[in-house]
């Protein structure tokens, strides 16, 4: 795996979402242990991994990918990087509102276990609950393979 680009992954976010991140923001990231990006040329992944626990921080796919698999592959490698990192749980939010995210983490084998009230801000300043979901990287069925 070769090392990500935070020019790069700032060009991704900000096709994917209305407030997306910097480039600073993500070599910023990148330069902290145990943060990963898992990268294709039209989406990637950022996920951390601290001890036993690993964090989904950000999954970005370009609008015109989605739907064909590529947000599957990306959450599938982040679950092998944390496992192999030696994380035992992959947890991460998604806006209550976010259909597709929410589905793509429920095939993807995550259940949700808590919420955090108003957590994300909207542009017009509307507040939208996250839902946090985990998945289990070492029960007998995480079945922890590449797609």
């Amino acid at each position: 795996m070769t090392a990500a680009d935070p020019a790069l992954l700032a060009a991704l976010h900000a096709q994917a979402f209305a407030a997306p991140w910097s480039a600073d923001t993500f070599a910023d990231l990148l330069s902290q242990p145990g943060v990963l990006a898992i990268s294709e040329p039209d989406g990637f992944i950022l996920i951390r991994t601290v001890v036993d626990e690993a964090e989904i921080l950000t999954l970005a796919v370009v609008p015109p990918a989605r739907r064909h698999g590529l947000g599957r592959r990306l959450v599938e490698g982040a679950a092998v990087a944390a496992a192999q990192a030696g994380a035992t749980r992959l947890f991460l939010e998604v806006a209550d509102d976010n259909v597709a995210a929410r589905g793509l983490y429920e095939r993807t084998e995550f259940a949700p276990i808590g919420r955090r009230e108003a957590y994300y801000a909207g542009a017009d300043g509307s507040r939208t609950d996250a839902v946090v979901m985990s998945r289990d990287l070492c029960a007998p069925d995480a079945n922890l393979t590449l797609p």
